[in-house]
């Protein structure tokens, strides 16, 4: 149960009714208070608690407050005697629920296997589905212990039935085909394609070119000889699929080999499944970034020949004059007697080259450097690209794009420099009008010709652009695949539900007058402030109107921070950084949620916990595995690697970092950290990477090759979720994934993000998600606020400057349903954050759906710039949001010192796994420093020592005491000295 409540929560779920008074009867003091909060307890959840401090101090506070018991009175209540057995049977009789037997244990845990399990691996949620299925069926679900056994009675029966089901319905090639890859390394290869074994099915695609192209394809095509049925695995869902295929790739082949025929087979045929997905996914991958790196290198070679070439010409206009002027007198008069006595021949010719390095001359050569570098180099990739890549689009206009990759394919062997007269070869959507000359040719006798070269140029690069916005889709890709399927498939039937999930009315008309009343009375209040809010905020008439806004004062220095750093630094001088993690597991045990991915466990786990923390700390900090080798006697380099293969995958490391994030919500003391936050800040770092890979790319704001990390850090320093984003991805779908898939008990409802982390779509989804997007915008001065309605244009007279059109809300209602639907699935997580928003760029405007988020989210930002003109508050609020993830991206370069804080690795999981390994080493510090500081505040020295201004400064991240460096030493038996 959650630690920090609010009161309105208070009120609604533990209030006692009528009833409940009923209930307590004639009860005094600890008996009183002990049964009503047992009686609340188990209506709200089912089950009664294991223990005491189950329920939190606010909660016990609240309720015997309702019944006139002293808090403290909570304490003396027997949980062991028989007077809380009597307690319980009463309880259950009122909520009519009965004690769980052997019978519905199995009952149970067959209903797991058939219904949860397929959907859902990991423990602590299939524990929540067995909880609440015992609920609804009003039955007391057994001990912890025994539901654990029903859990993993139901983890067995499931794989047994799931073994032999994918088994049987692989026919002989595919399992002969599947069996093969376990031994074709060790036989001799009779052909090319035989070279394709399981360890290249398993690395990831090398860097961005034609050579990885073509490996991925042979990849792709060794696959899909093996056969596996189109529909092997859709009765479960991806995560699930991906348990079995972590097994398989942490596995070498012999010990696949060692497993009985039904688990060899499943696990390989999971492999191969989400390989097959993945490589389709990577050439597209491929095919947009080669795309592009073909325009744009033929644009940067004539660019840097033009600039050799080119002269800049000063004072046009005056050349131009004095030529007009001279031409005009001696209009009969020879150019080189008239013109260049006062323009010289070289001027002239300086003139033309600038001309045609702006015009069609320089597009000309641009397309021309294009077209030789695709024919001579990457033009051998299109017919196997073509071959192994089915295209296909749900929208009608786009379908000449699919009948043009059809006629390319058909002609890519042929030896013919244009296509046939008699074809039918489709134009629009596909030749830029830019193109269009240099593809379709004219004969002397004026008889048009296609150009093959030139429009496969122009097909790629449609191809490119369509696929990105996924209005083009790829049969067998997973985030390319068809975006239908990205939406609930039961939107219809379900509708009231998600509506009331969304908590937006099911009319369309309530929802827009809803927003339009907000958007009349920001404009409202932010016309009668604009008088007072003078000279920090004006809108001034440059630029056709400039909202200017005023720095914000300077806060006063926090007196007492300093000290307060020191005496940590005094009381813990250099503490290692091992230890701190050490320190953290022992206290909370995050090391737990680390389960082999194989089918059982053997080592100790005492043995493993030690190896765990040493595998955590060098990937956290980049050192390695090799350094750490000592620091624990007995644990070789080998040992570190055979866990990290086994143990040590991205979904362990986000369940032990919402552990830890959860510990830290419940170790604050409200009085020194203040109440429970609701909002927290996202933005990204840089990180430098290797770059053989897909995800590594040039970051053209900071330069050098990288990836992105994009962090969401709440109000006091803890991080709640890391995402490994590529340079140029939307960081509008992670703040949005971030939100959504956090997984600690923090409650968000309000996100801080800077400019690059905002846009009107996302105003608009996040407004139908539920929480408050509020952005730092750079560019401030050139925002415009939108009019709630037409036919007034002279109201909101202080405004007039930066008013523009009126919000159509007639689009919004006509596509309120499709955007709730997209919201619903971007709630639901039936596809990531980015493949969703891929559909709503500037690449596809013509889309209605687009337009009316885009409406929607006009009207949202307007209601947020009043706010955030109108309020100082609200501005500096936004600031220190932003300064504390600034805060936490500093102390990155802290921890991840190793190999200069360049990841190096060039396999995605790898790269993940360091980067999830740097959030939990980081989210570690800040909980021993939270206890660290809560400890030195409780001192009689500082009682009332700390001010307004330090409270404001206080932050649990910093490391000024910690020691991340010097010799490696992990002694189980040494403790960091913190109070209990």
């Amino acid at each position: 149960m959650k630690r920090q409540w609010e009161q309105e929560e208070l009120i609604d779920q533990w209030t006692l009714s009528v009833e409940d008074r009923t209930l307590l009867g004639n009860k005094t003091g600890a008996t009183r208070l002990g049964f009503a909060v047992l009686l609340k307890y188990f209506g709200r959840l089912g089950r009664f608690p294991q223990q005491k401090n189950d329920i939190p101090a606010i909660v016990i506070s609240y309720v015997a407050t309702q019944i006139g018991v002293d808090p403290a009175a909570y304490l003396q209540y027997d949980w062991q005697g028989r007077t809380v057995k009597e307690h319980r049977a009463q309880i259950r009789a009122a909520y009519g629920f009965r004690e769980a037997t052997v019978e519905d244990g199995a009952a149970m845990a067959a209903w797991l296997a058939e219904h949860v399990l397929p959907r859902e691996h990991q423990e602590d949620a299939v524990r929540a589905a067995c909880y609440r299925h015992f609920r609804l069926q009003k039955i007391e679900p057994p001990t912890m212990q025994r539901v654990t056994r029903i859990v993993r009675s139901a983890y067995r029966t499931f794989e047994t039935t799931l073994y032999q089901t994918i088994s049987d319905r692989l026919d002989e090639h595919a399992r002969a085909e599947l069996l093969s890859l376990l031994t074709e390394q060790e036989a001799a290869p009779r052909e090319e394609e035989e070279l394709i074994t399981l360890q290249h099915l398993r690395m990831d695609p090398g860097r961005v070119g034609v050579e990885t192209m073509l490996t991925e394809i042979a990849k792709l095509r060794r696959l899909r000889t093996i056969g596996l049925p189109v529909d092997l695995f859709t009765h479960l869902s991806p995560k699930v699929v991906r348990v079995y295929r972590h097994r398989a790739g942490a596995e070498t082949p012999s010990l696949l080999r060692a497993h009985p025929e039904p688990i060899r087979l499943t696990l390989l045929a999971a492999l191969c499944w989400q390989r097959s997905q993945e490589i389709t996914d990577s050439l597209v991958d491929l095919l947009i970034q080669i795309v592009h790196r073909i325009g744009a290198r033929a644009e940067r070679r004539v660019e840097e020949v033009y600039v050799q070439e080119l002269k800049r010409v000063a004072g046009k206009e005056s050349i131009l004059y004095h030529i007009a002027d001279a031409a005009v007198k001696q209009p009969d008069g020879k150019v080189a007697e008239v013109i260049y006595p006062v323009a010289s021949e070289s001027l002239l010719r300086d003139l033309i080259k600038e001309y045609e390095s702006k015009g069609p001359v320089f597009r000309r050569q641009v397309h021309l450097v294009m077209r030789t570098s695709y024919s001579h180099h990457y033009r051998r990739m299109l017919p196997q690209l073509l071959d192994v890549l089915e295209f296909r689009s749900n929208n009608e206009s786009y379908r000449p794009i699919i009948r043009a990759v059809t006629l390319v394919k058909d002609y890519v062997h042929s030896p013919r420099q244009y296509y046939p007269a008699e074809e039918i070869i489709p134009i629009k959507d596909i030749v830029k009008a830019k193109w269009r000359d240099l593809v379709v040719e004219k004969d002397e006798d004026g008889t048009e010709r296609v150009n093959r070269i030139n429009y496969e140029v122009c097909l790629l690069q449609a191809l490119r652009d369509k696929a990105r916005s996924k209005e083009i889709w790829v049969v067998g890709a997973d985030r390319y695949r068809n975006p239908d399927e990205d939406l609930p498939t039961d939107f219809e039937e379900s509708r009231a539900e998600y509506y009331e999930a969304l908590k937006q009315p099911a009319s369309a008309v309530a929802f827009t007058d809803k927003v339009q009343a907000a958007m009349k009375e920001a404009l409202s209040r932010l016309d009668a402030a604009m008088p007072r809010l003078a000279p920090k905020v004006k809108m001034l008439p440059r630029k056709g109107g400039w909202i200017h806004v005023s720095p914000l004062d300077a806060q006063p220095e926090p007196p007492n921070l300093a000290r307060l750093k020191l005496d940590v630094a005094t009381r813990w001088p250099l503490t290692s950084l091992l230890d701190i993690l050490k320190e953290t597991d022992l206290q909370i045990g995050f090391t737990e949620q680390f389960t082999s991915v194989a089918q059982r466990e053997v080592l100790d786990r005492s043995v493993l916990q030690k190896r765990l923390l040493l595998c955590l700390y060098g990937l956290g900090t980049n050192t390695g595995f090799k350094r750490l080798a000592n620091a624990d006697p007995g644990t070789t380099y080998a040992d570190l690697r055979y866990v990290r293969a086994r143990y040590i995958h991205k979904e362990q490391l986000r369940n032990a970092i919402a552990q830890v994030a959860n510990a830290i919500f419940r170790v604050r003391k409200a009085e020194i950290w203040g109440e429970g936050t609701t909002a927290c800040a996202s933005d990204s770092k840089k990180f430098g990477a290797w770059d053989h890979n897909l995800m590594t790319e040039w970051h053209i704001r900071y330069g050098g090759r990288g990836v992105m990390i994009y962090w969401h850090v709440e109000k006091k320093s803890t991080c709640i979720y890391s995402q490994l984003k590529t340079c140029s991805s939307s960081e509008v779908a992670a703040m949005i994934e971030g939100i959504l898939r956090h997984c600690t008990d923090a409650e968000i409802q309000a996100n801080y993000v800077d400019s690059h982390g905002q846009s009107e779509v996302a105003f608009a989804f996040c407004h139908l998600l539920g929480f408050r997007l509020l952005p730092r915008l750079k560019d401030i001065g050139s925002q415009r606020l939108y009019r709630p309605e037409a036919g007034n244009p002279q109201a909101y007279e202080q405004l007039q400057l930066v008013l523009c059109r009126p919000i159509n809300w007639e689009l919004i209602r006509n596509q309120y349903d499709e955007m709730v639907k997209y919201a619903t699935a971007l709630r639901l997580g039936t596809a990531d954050a980015e493949s969703i928003l891929r559909r709503f760029t500037r690449a596809n405007l013509a889309h209605p759906t687009y337009q009316a988020l885009a409406e929607l989210g006009k009207a949202i930002k307007t209601i947020f710039l009043c706010e955030y003109l109108l309020s100082e508050d609200l501005r500096r609020e936004i600031h220190e949001g932003l300064n504390v993830v600034e805060n936490w991206n500093s102390a990155n370069s802290f921890i991840f010192f190793g190999k200069g804080g360049e990841i190096a690795t060039n396999r995605l999981d790898d790269q993940e796994v360091a980067v999830l390994s740097l959030h939990l080493l980081q989210i570690c510090l800040v909980y021993i420093n939270t206890l660290m500081v809560q400890q030195v505040l409780g001192q009689p020295s500082w009682n009332g020592k700390l001010t307004v201004a330090d409270y404001r400064g206080l932050s649990p991240l910093f490391y000024a005491h910690v020691n991340p460096y010097g010799t490696f030493r992990l002694d189980m038996q040494e403790r960091i000295r913190l109070e209990a």
